[in-house]
């Protein structure tokens, strides 16, 4: 069983449709990320599935249970960090990370602590106030909050937003390490190079999945610029970002030393994703 299962989920807003009959199954273990432009309904479809939003129709569960019926027993395997930050800003790194393991009463609190401030890297960090922190740092501090009770699934909208690279590649670092001892990630992004990390991606536009596969499968979908310089001429052609399609080209021109050069560029992962939505409003 996976262990979020959504189906024909729907959510409007007075006469705004933010959902439109979403279906997915997220993969235990691995990171899944959801990609899209603003208004797409990654951050409602979030919220629906921690329970902090009711669906206006269609179902959700999360392993085995219903997010607004079994909202209190789901919150004790959800880890969830929010694209605001919810800390308490006069308070310093250690206290916040506290307080969130208050509510989930955990035994041997101080130990937990100490774990998930040496895992997230705060250790020189504990004893400062938030109000002093950077946006990337703060998002660290969300991030051990978020972890404190060791979720098996870990909800992220935007967990990388505004935080320099260094800070970035060691979050996705995190990531890695979590998906690898067996949690389950959901990662909200607007970053595409963050999305090509992930083991599945789902494009949503205006609350409708408009594709699901995995990164590669996704690029393979966009097409490649081929250029080749003969001795005589200059040669153009746009193919599919396929290894087959590519050899199935060059065996036209038997490579021979006539050719000089041989230049491919490759649709992004952005131009894909806005290739796809385009498809999907024509």
């Amino acid at each position: 069983m996976h262990p979020i299962n959504i189906s024909s989920l729907k959510k409007a807003y007075g006469n705004i449709c933010a959902l439109r009959g979403i279906d997915l199954q997220i993969p235990e273990g691995k990171i899944y990320g959801l990609i899209g432009p603003n208004g797409s309904g990654k951050t409602t479809l979030i919220k629906s599935i921690v329970g902090a939003i009711k669906p206006s129709s269609g179902s959700i569960s999360v392993c085995g249970m219903d997010p607004q019926k079994d909202k209190w027993e789901i919150r004790k395997l959800i880890g969830y960090m929010p694209q605001s930050s919810s800390l308490f800003e006069s308070l310093n790194t250690r206290d916040n990370i506290t307080f969130f393991g208050k509510a989930y009463n955990l035994e041997n609190l101080n130990k937990k602590v100490d774990e998930i401030i040496e895992f997230t890297e705060l250790k020189k960090r504990e004893n400062d106030p938030i109000y002093t922190f950077s946006g990337g740092m703060k998002k660290r501090v969300s991030l051990a909050c978020a972890l404190i009770h060791k979720p098996k699934l870990l909800l992220l909208d935007e967990p990388t937003a505004a935080v320099d690279p260094h800070l970035r590649r060691r979050s996705w670092e995190l990531f890695r390490e979590l998906a690898s001892s067996g949690t389950t990630l959901l990662i909200s992004t607007h970053l595409m190079d963050e999305a090509l990390l992930c083991d599945n991606i789902t494009i949503l536009n205006k609350g409708k999945v408009i594709l699901t596969d995995t990164p590669d499968e996704v690029l393979k979908k966009g097409k490649s610029r081929l250029v080749i310089n003969t001795n005589e001429e200059k040669i153009e052609d746009f193919i599919l970002s396929k290894p087959d399609t590519l050899a199935s080209k060059l065996h036209e021109f038997g490579l021979t030393k006539n050719i000089t050069s041989i230049k491919i560029e490759q649709d992004t992962l952005e131009d894909i994703v806005l290739s796809e939505i385009k498809k999907n409003e024509s």
